[in-house]
């Protein structure tokens, strides 16, 4: 948490591992349920449990922490999806090596055919802020809600100017397979 998109990176790089991309990341946070609002399924809540940290209660005022946590909560508290993979929803959004455009895959459709493994535009564009240079974060986190932004859902996407860093924002690395390389 706390880190920049630079830092973030070059932390991958020192790993010998990269930031995915946000199809790699979308891919990897379904878990092998195409077509489904959740890493988990359709419904938010399944037998009353939990399967997410995101904000409970009136935003932004009061957050009851019914899933048990007011922030960020340690990892693997919640199930994993059927990838085995852990806080591909709440908790902190993720950074993904896509600058962000929200015409991107709008641009994808119009050329007609199937994109395979897109890796994102070459640059960045944000009509709201056009000098800025942002890059997508995926997944939401603790202080998504509903009332506000639900976009712990996995389909969903932010951005953030890459030298910004908060409490609800961190990252994962993937590995290419030398096979690929």
């Amino acid at each position: 948490m706390h880190v920049s998109f630079a830092d973030a990176e070059a932390y991958a790089r020192w790993a010998g591992k990269r930031l995915p991309t946000e199809a790699e990341w979308e891919f990897a946070a379904r878990g092998g349920l195409a077509g489904k609002v959740y890493p988990w399924g359709d419904d938010f809540m399944i037998k009353g449990r939990w399967m997410t940290n995101s904000f409970q209660g009136s935003f932004p005022s009061h957050n009851s922490g019914a899933d048990g946590y007011l922030s960020t909560a340690p990892v693997a508290q919640f199930p994993a999806n059927g990838y085995g993979l852990y806080d591909v929803s709440g908790n902190v959004w993720e950074w993904v090596s896509d600058w962000y455009r929200p015409d991107y895959y709008a641009q994808l459709a119009q050329t007609g055919g199937i994109a395979h493994n897109p890796t994102g535009h070459d640059s960045a564009w944000d009509p709201n802020e056009p000098g800025a240079a942002k890059r997508v974060h995926r997944g939401g986190s603790f202080l998504c809600t509903d009332q506000y932004c639900s976009r712990y859902m996995v389909g969903l996407r932010s951005k953030g100017e890459i030298n910004s860093g908060t409490n609800h924002l961190g990252f994962r690395c993937v590995a290419t397979p030398k096979t690929l390389l």
